[in-house]
């Protein structure tokens, strides 16, 4: 066969953009970051960094495959850690990380090791080089930036991670204008989890982002709420009743129990609410 000039000129336009198109697929592939999480098989991630932050709650942290590389989790999810209690028998339980996907290359969980806890051992037991066995994303949540007018949080001891989760990812979206109204009850102030990190968003965000603080034994120098979380500080402290507006709770099954039916009592319509 012969290609007259005009023929060849075509041919090499076509190879151009091939090439252009082959080579664009493989930048935009190389960029893309990669995705960890595997929802229906565990996969181990080491356990780069581990830091006391009291006498039963660390901060630890996993790195990922590459310094890119994303947990691939959803805003309001959560993911499955899988470990060995105290009688080397297999355990399973849900956290949510308190790193978002913008924290490329790890995740990090503030867990709370309780003295009867299964998982807790795990957790215990975990030295700097240790994997963990994850798999996810699980939950039935999964947030919208500008879903709602406002939220209201209603959070006890280690039930602040998710509410942190939300808050972090609707603060650092500059388009988000999503109001965040925070109830966060604890025994003591020593249990606070995360106070820092909740203070530096009220702080950089005060007019979007505000916290109540509430404690059973608070200290003598003390302005937060004393006592159980009560249907007057829900008034007080978070959005009233409306269409565009959702309450979100997370604690203890007898505070979750508690907060429904204060909920309930101020008019709050059951799609308006959801429990962690």
């Amino acid at each position: 066969m012969v290609f007259t000039p005009e023929d060849q000129i075509l041919v090499g336009l076509a190879v151009a953009v091939v090439a252009i198109g082959v080579g664009a697929f493989y930048i935009y592939s190389s960029k893309k970051p990669k995705v960890c999480l595997d929802p229906e098989k565990f996969k181990e991630f080491k356990l780069v960094k581990r830091q006391q932050l009291s006498h039963n709650v660390a901060k630890f942290t996993f790195a990922l495959p590459t310094p890119t590389s994303v947990l691939g989790l959803p805003i309001g999810q959560h993911i499955s850690c899988r470990g060995k209690d105290g009688q080397g028998e297999e355990v399973i339980k849900p956290y949510t990380p308190t790193t978002l996907d913008s924290d490329v290359g790890r995740f990090e969980l503030v867990i709370k090791m309780y003295p009867q806890g299964r998982m807790s051992h795990h957790f215990r037991e975990m030295k700097v080089g240790d994997y963990l066995a994850v798999k996810g994303p699980k939950g039935r949540f999964k947030y919208q930036p500008g879903e709602v007018r406002a939220f209201g949080m209603l959070a006890g001891g280690s039930g602040i991670t998710p509410m942190f989760q939300v808050a972090r990812a609707i603060l650092e979206n500059p388009q988000d204008k999503t109001k965040v109204h925070l109830i966060y009850a604890n025994v003591t102030y020593e249990d606070i989890l995360l106070k820092d990190e909740l203070d530096s968003l009220v702080a950089n965000h005060p007019d979007q982002f505000k916290v109540y603080y509430v404690l059973n034994q608070p200290p003598e120098s003390w302005n937060g709420g004393v006592g159980f979380v009560s249907k007057e500080m829900i008034q007080a402290h978070c959005p009233a009743p409306a269409n565009d507006i959702k309450m979100l709770r997370c604690g203890p099954p007898p505070m979750n129990k508690a907060m429904a039916g204060h909920l309930e009592a101020l008019g709050y319509a059951p799609e308006s609410q959801f429990q962690f």
